[in-house]
């Protein structure tokens, strides 16, 4: 089982608030959300500094990687798990990095369908911010641990971007991971979190401090419980008007 994966049901556990004597000891402790490193490549040292900075899991954005190096650069994190992203990878590729260490892989809409049968690894869709809603309400059918939402053109968080944040989290019962354009505030924080965000992929070669203040801030964000997957409200038309005198002329007929 994928370690990311186990980190990401422990997130949603931990939202609901145990009832009993004893509830406020056996509350399971987690962060609100998950922590994730963007890494630029197979650069060891680059994963080694990630891990040391308090993240929850590594996410290798290169299309440029070879098994070897795949798999030192999964020794340099340690016990954090490792995911790569690939694009329009083909299964027998797709399979060999099942043997590499790697915890989960990210993968877009062109890469080989028949990877979903792959059960070592975590399983991930990375999916546009201009997705089409049948498109997204149909990720619920499919085989995947989750969903990534692409980073916004924008290198900052804008208000459309938010919007196809919280749709998605309405449409899907499955967890959502962003991948930021660059580093955000504590009120974009907290906007992602009230959307349905679960996790957040921070850019490449960031230095300790932004992970520590990024740290910080999710600390800090209520510990309450957050809205259900896949719930849309919905809206029945309600018609107002005298139904009784209706009746009542029906009657005379």
């Amino acid at each position: 089982m994928s370690k990311f994966v186990d980190k990401l049901h422990n997130l949603s556990k931990s939202s609901v608030s145990p009832i009993g004597f004893h509830a406020a000891a056996s509350k399971l402790k987690s962060s609100p959300m998950l922590l994730i490193a963007g890494l630029s490549g197979l650069d060891a040292k680059e994963a080694e500094n990630a891990a040391n900075s308090n993240i929850d899991a590594g996410l290798i954005l290169s299309q440029s990687f070879n098994l070897t190096g795949l798999k030192q650069t999964v020794k340099a994190m340690g016990n954090i798990p490792l995911g790569v992203l690939i694009k329009g990878m083909a299964e027998k590729k797709v399979s060999k990095l099942t043997g590499s260490g790697c915890d989960f892989v990210v993968f877009d809409m062109k890469t080989s369908a028949a990877s979903l049968q792959e059960q070592k690894i975590g399983k991930f869709l990375l999916i546009e911010p201009s997705s089409e809603q049948s498109l997204v309400r149909a990720i619920n059918k499919l085989d995947i641990d989750g969903v990534f939402i692409n980073r916004c053109k924008e290198p900052f968080i804008t208000m459309e971007y938010l919007l196809a944040c919280q749709r998605f989290s309405e449409l899907l019962n499955k967890p959502l991971v962003v991948t930021l354009p660059s580093l955000i505030t504590g009120a974009e924080l907290s906007n992602l979190w009230k959307a349905g965000i679960d996790g957040l992929v921070v850019p490449p070669s960031q230095p300790i401090e932004a992970f520590i203040e990024l740290r910080r801030m999710i600390d800090n964000l209520p510990k309450g419980a957050k809205r259900q997957r896949g719930k849309v409200d919905i809206v029945i038309p309600h018609y107002e008007g005298d139904t009784t005198i209706e009746e009542e002329e029906e009657e005379e007929i």
